[in-house]
């Protein structure tokens, strides 16, 4: 079972060129599924059968600790997907898992941010002229003025930003790069930052090409630009939590409060489905139905 599981995430790392985070959750969930085989005596992923699968699925969701539906259904997927390699690869004569469906997840809508939160977060810079405050603004401005992933902020090469033709390019998930627009807000606070800010913690570190810096000149990390969301956010005064993807969710939010098309937000959000970007028009729509029941005479 684990060496067809080893085959599997070779696979899908080199062949597929999926992320190194994702890979590293599939082996999580995967090693959690041939755990579960061992105890009942599954040694050989030929032997396994769709009741076992099935069985597999609804122990997610029970014991101690069940798992959340959408966790439970990250998993399911994962198996579904390990099985149906493996009986394409000949390591199995049929595939058991083709008809074990995950549960299904109750779809909840983003949580965005007013836009006078998000500039009051932008504004909110301790020391706005210091090497740190300086690259804040940058960052904030950058999250919300391209809705790009922490992950893809943080991962930034200088070289990837042109302040002449005000575009980025942005390497996301599977290694896919995408040519955003900049605007002017965020080329003055980026400009601002590598002029200003950037060469004194580049001083401190041992040369990096990365565009966001950390107080000792290395790369910024993911988690150090949480909390730079997060202190902004506290700074502003914004009661609710706030994590980057409240600021990927604002910008997307906004757009369509604006008037743009589904089409243009899936491309500049980098989802590979327009059926994921699709739940921006459900928070508009929502918009609304708040605006109509508290201005129109009849709505109530």
């Amino acid at each position: 079972m684990r060496e067809a599981i080893d085959g599997y995430l070779a696979h899908v790392s080199i062949e597929r060129g999926l992320a190194a985070n994702t890979v590293s959750a599939y082996r999580r969930d995967l090693e959690r599924y041939a755990t579960w085989c061992d105890d009942r005596g599954i040694g050989s992923v030929g032997d396994v059968q769709e009741n076992d699968v099935a069985d597999f699925a609804a122990s997610l969701r029970q014991g101690e600790v069940p798992l959340s539906a959408s966790s439970a259904a990250r998993v399911v997927v994962a198996v579904r997907t390990f099985h149906r390699f493996c009986a394409r690869e000949g390591l199995s004569a049929a595939d058991p898992a083709r008809y074990v469906r995950p549960p299904a997840i109750a779809r909840r809508l983003p949580k965005a941010l007013p836009y006078e939160q998000v500039a009051a977060m932008i504004d909110s810079a301790l020391d706005a002229e210091s090497p740190i405050g300086l690259r804040d603004r940058a960052l904030l401005e950058f999250l919300y003025g391209t809705g790009t992933r922490i992950s893809e902020a943080v991962g930034l090469d200088v070289d990837d930003v042109d302040l002449e033709t005000r575009t980025v390019v942005v390497t996301g998930k599977g290694s896919k790069q995408r040519l955003l627009p900049l605007g002017e807000f965020a080329v003055r606070s980026i400009d601002g930052y590598l002029v200003r800010g950037r060469p004194a913690l580049a001083t401190k570190g041992r040369g990096t090409p990365r565009m966001f810096l950390n107080s000792l000149g290395r790369p910024l990390s993911r988690q150090s630009a949480y909390g730079v969301i997060s202190a902004a956010a506290e700074r502003a005064g914004v009661k609710q939590a706030v994590s980057p993807h409240t600021l990927r969710h604002s910008f997307a939010t906004h757009l369509m409060q604006g008037g743009a098309d589904v089409r243009v937000v899936q491309e500049l959000l980098g989802h590979a489905s327009v059926t994921t970007t699709q739940i921006y028009t459900m928070v508009t729509a929502d918009t609304l139905r708040e605006v109509y029941a508290t201005s129109h005479p009849r709505a109530r």
